[in-house]
């Protein structure tokens, strides 16, 4: 089925191959270009099938489709026979430049007989002498025929490095891996990179490089001690070649790179987001050295004792990691031989060999800011699957696995006594029972000390409960905590009937209801009346047991304290005080340790409610007393948690930081669950920022969403990482930030559409900005442009889209697409009438003119005023509505953009004219940080136009000798070097 109508004229034709030039190499391209031909053919003339012919030629090249590439380059060079009158000097120069991408094509095919291509060979060298062209193509070509084939290359080398290079001849990038790929067969890994540096460095490049190059440097990075420098190329070269047909064989190398650097688990990640290269690759050269790359990853994660894990692969069937690579193993074999037989060699199996031979390279090396282990990924895969709730909470219990008893009755009543103490390995021992329960074979003990086979069923149903509403689940909760309530009263267990009762009256208020004007009085009414119902049901009981008692009095407690929490009126706390005095005495008096905890934990929250933290810091202070001699001991971490947040309320960032790490070290001690970790890694984050450490910021961000994962908090978790990106860009580690957000979005539940859609817009705009700051203005564009089209659906937040419309506009103008960018900015306007983005829009708008004047010139002029014209009216809407911008006025950022759009066109007095009125806008700089830098660069950009292009040095100097005695005696001496620097330069010219 045709793609596109067929071009109706030449004309027509030339813009459609213009178009499809501008896709990414893939099956679409492909198809168009064929369509393409088919419509070329139908015009007597050549030139039209010419160009048609190398589209295509170039789009089954870089499509990874060897085969057909020769076919097409035949018809051209029959074209070229038959009519070389057709073809002008830059035909001819493509036409001849081809021939070493057929040279390149038949090599990666072991059907062609190796006479074949040595003919080929000749073929090219005695069309190039015909053409009087240089011979260095030909060499080269020969050399890589000589490696493939595993000859003696020393000869082969040598005639082609030894030569001059001429028009045709491999770009300097492509030249460059080809001698660097010569040391590292010699074994000189130093010598290689030497050759590669300016590679590897972006100083050189092409359609492939430096992803190639990278992709072969990694190991020899690590082989010479450069690991920063491979981990860094690894992040920015695999973004480069990932789901590329054409650059599988670079693929496999970084999934190599990951197997032997202690990354298997993100090697495996990376497969499955190049699944499409198992079916996708065309080229079996390509296809050998992706899989080959494939087995080393999967046989090194085989070896580590992980080879169940579901893995991606080939489509049509499901994967284990063992299947694959026993799949892969006789496919990569069979490529192999195939070429060894047409080379009469055993080079490509001899090669084959030595990569999966390899050892490890290093035990661990942090690729990726998600740094996980193959033992999460099981664990991530058994929490996935259906019934598997809690697989996570089993995982995390390792360390109580031998206090879980092994018969059946002790078990269970250990469970229940470290359920009523509230201890955390209760969740060991209840896993396990739920794994014993849920077994075909599981008989339940006959013994009237464990009870029922109803009432285990509740207490497993209750274990649930609670774990839901930790997650944030309360309505599972409620229901889980009432079918529990249910069980026990047929069980015949009237005070846990109460319990699991009060526990769902206190989940049911947590339920979130509707957003609106009043939901914070709604909610604290509601907490109000469960607090009531927890008091009925307390009293109408008769003889509770003393712990189930204190559960009832900290339930009342809690339910108040969200209240507090929810409404934040003062007038609520000295209940909250009363109740919790209430506990504090009764679990004294009972001796219910963790009782006394809670009601002290819950007093210091309400000390800090009401904004009195000298108290609460206090109280936590008595609490660590306590719990150091009467426990609970694994209360300690979160009484420390508690402190540190204190702590940065009070100032003291490196107390906070103290009591936080000293709360992480000893969770530790206990299973994952146990406390809150991502609330201290999420806080220690905080400090680290405050302290000047935003490194370790990141690290403790990216471990607290890590474990809201395992939570089951995802939401929680893909905020976290959000802010986690964030601060990754604002660091300018552009590669980590991207690798990150790349990572995310490849999740299942992204990918399937079942998270947040505007979460999952805010990770893509980051993405974007990542993309535009890293310098890929293609990919950038695209996305911003995607999330403008997505945004503009958003009715319920127009301000969202306005902002992103007005980014995408910016990127747009930046990439010179002038008409698309004024119509999205048209579209971000639009947007802020609805909601006013004063500042964005601006923003937008002078940035338009500035890049019109810049690209275009004078060309430009009038549509860059009109662009400030309407930057002009959002300032006066702006002012009229109140608005008060974050920096300098809108009125001043415009007179400035004014002097730089006359300055960029030549129309120097105007600009000189509008940069004075800048200033006048501005005013003198004080002694304080912000506005000296502004007003500085206003002064030197007033001074160039003035002393350069008008040619006045004299005024220009006055300002500029003024500005830097000002700026030296505010004490603003960075803000003085360009100003100073200018004014030499002018006095030098004069």
């Amino acid at each position: 089925m045709p793609t596109a109508p067929h071009p109706r004229s030449t004309d027509e034709l030339f813009q459609a191959l213009r178009e499809n030039h501008q896709l990414p190499y893939g099956r679409t391209r492909t198809v168009t270009a064929e369509e393409l031909v088919d419509a070329a053919e139908r015009f007597a003339e050549p030139v039209p099938l010419i160009h048609a012919l190398l589209e295509l030629q170039e789009a089954y090249t870089y499509g990874s489709d060897p085969r057909k590439s020769p076919v097409v380059f035949a018809r051209l060079l029959t074209l070229f026979d038959e009519r070389p009158e057709a073809f002008d000097e830059r035909l001819r120069n493509q036409l001849f430049w081809r021939f070493k991408w057929v040279a390149n094509a038949l090599r990666a095919l072991p059907e062609i007989p190796l006479a074949s291509l040595r003919q080929w060979l000749t073929e090219m060298r005695d069309r190039y002498e015909k053409e009087g062209l240089g011979l260095q193509p030909y060499y080269g070509q020969a050399y890589q025929l000589a490696v493939h084939v595993g000859e003696d290359t020393t000869l082969a080398y040598e005639l082609w490095a030894g030569r001059r290079r001429t028009p045709h001849s491999d770009c300097e990038a492509c030249e460059i891996c080809e001698r660097a790929l010569y040391r590292i067969a010699a074994g000189d890994d130093g010598r290689a990179l030497e050759v590669w540096a300016p590679v590897l460095a972006g100083k050189e490049s092409c359609q492939e490089e430096p992803a190639r190059s990278v992709s072969h440097a990694l190991l020899p990075l690590l082989r010479t001690g450069h690991a920063d420098r491979a981990r860094e190329l690894h992040l920015a070269g695999y973004r480069a070649c990932r789901r590329n047909p054409s650059m599988a064989g670079e693929v496999g190398r970084h999934l190599e790179f990951c197997a032997l650097t202690g990354n298997e688990a993100r090697g495996l990640e990376l497969l499955a987001e190049n699944r499409n290269l198992f079916d996708e690759v065309d080229s079996p050269l390509d296809q050998l050295d992706f899989l080959t790359g494939v087995e080393v990853l999967l046989r090194r994660v085989e070896s580590l004792g992980h080879g169940g894990l579901p893995v991606a692969g080939y489509a049509g069937r499901a994967w284990t990691v063992a299947g694959l690579c026993a799949e892969v193993r006789d496919r990569g074999d069979g490529l192999a031989a195939r070429f060894d037989t047409r080379n009469g060699t055993s080079a490509h199996s001899g090669r084959r060999k030595v990569r999966l031979d390899r050892a490890p390279l290093l035990d661990a090396l942090e690729l990726a800011l998600r740094a996980r282990g193959l033992d999460e990924l099981a664990q991530g895969d058994a929490a996935a699957a259906p019934g598997a709730r809690g697989a996570a909470v089993a995982a995390s219990a390792s360390r109580a696995a031998s206090a879980v008893p092994e018969e059946l009755p002790e078990l269970i009543g250990r469970a229940r006594e470290l359920g009523e103490e509230g201890h955390p390995d209760a969740r060991a021992c209840w896993a396990r029972l739920r794994t014993l329960v849920a077994a075909r074979d599981y008989a339940h003990p006959e013994d009237p000390a464990v009870g029922p086979y109803g009432r285990l069923c509740a207490d497993l149903l209750s274990d649930e409960a609670y774990r839901a509403a930790e997650r944030g689940d309360f309505a599972s909760a409620v229901d889980l905590h009432e079918e529990a309530a249910g069980l026990y009263e047929d069980a015949g267990v009237p005070d846990d009937v109460v319990l699991a009762r009060a526990c769902a009256l206190l989940a049911a208020a947590e339920i979130p209801g509707e957003e609106g004007e009043g939901e914070a009085e709604v909610k604290a009414a509601v907490l109000a009346e469960a607090h009531a119902a927890v008091v009925r049901l307390q009293e109408e009981a008769f003889g509770l047991a003393p712990y189930v008692e204190g559960r009832l009095l900290r339930l009342r407690a809690s339910a108040l304290g969200v209240r507090l929490q929810t409404s934040g009126d003062p007038a609520h706390a000295a209940v909250v005080f009363a109740e919790a005095e209430l506990l504090q005495e009764f679990a004294t008096r009972h001796g219910l340790a963790t009782q006394v905890s809670g009601a002290m934990l819950l007093r210091a929250g309400t000390y800090a409610l009401s904004g009195d933290l000298p108290a609460a810091v206090a109280e936590i202070d008595a609490l660590r007393g306590r719990l150091a001699s009467d426990g609970p001991a694994w209360h300690l971490p979160r009484a420390l948690g508690l402190r540190g947040r204190l702590q940065l309320g009070l100032r003291d960032a490196a107390a906070a930081h103290a009591d936080l790490a000293e709360g992480l070290r000893l969770a530790a001690a206990w299973p994952a669950d146990a406390v809150d970790t991502s609330r201290l890694h999420a806080d220690l984050a905080q400090a680290c920022l405050h302290l000047g450490r935003p490194d370790e910021a990141l690290t403790h961000l990216t471990r607290s969403a890590e474990a809201d994962l395992r939570d089951g908090k995802r939401m929680d978790a893909f905020c976290t990482y959000s802010n986690a990106a964030q601060l990754c860009l604002d660091l300018g580690r552009i590669e980590d930030c991207i690798a990150l957000l790349d990572s995310l979005l490849a999740e299942p539940d992204v990918t399937g559409g079942q998270l947040d859609d505007r979460l999952v817009a805010q990770l893509r705009l980051l993405r974007a900005r990542a993309l535009h700051a890293g310098g890929d203005l293609k990919a950038a564009t695209a996305e911003f442009v995607a999330l403008a089209a997505e945004s503009a659906g958003w009715d319920d937040d127009p301000g969202s889209h306005a902002m992103v419309a007005a980014e995408t506009a910016m990127i747009l103008g930046e990439a010179g697409e002038f008409d698309r960018a004024g119509e999205v900015a048209e579209r971000a306007l639009a947007a802020h009438a609805l909601s006013p983005r004063y500042e964005l829009i601006s923003n937008c708008l002078r940035e338009l003119a500035r890049l019109r004047t810049q690209q275009q010139g004078p060309d430009g002029l009038a549509a860059a005023l009109a662009h400030l014209d309407e930057a002009g009216q959002v300032a006066e809407a702006a002012r009229a509505a109140g608005f008060q911008p974050a920096g300098r006025s809108l009125e001043t950022a415009l007179a400035y953009e004014h002097g730089r759009v006359h300055a960029y066109v030549g129309a120097y007095e105007d600009a000189l004219a509008a940069l004075e009125k800048a200033l006048a806008l501005l005013g003198e700089p004080g002694a304080e940080e912000g506005g000296a830098g502004e007003w500085a660069e206003c002064v030197r950009l007033s001074g160039a136009v003035e002393g350069i292009y008008l040619e006045r040095p004299a005024p220009a100097l006055v300002r500029l000798d003024a500005a830097v005695a000002r700026l030296t005696a505010l004490g603003h001496l960075e803000e003085c070097e360009p100003l100073a620097s200018l004014a030499a330069q002018l006095r030098d010219e004069g």
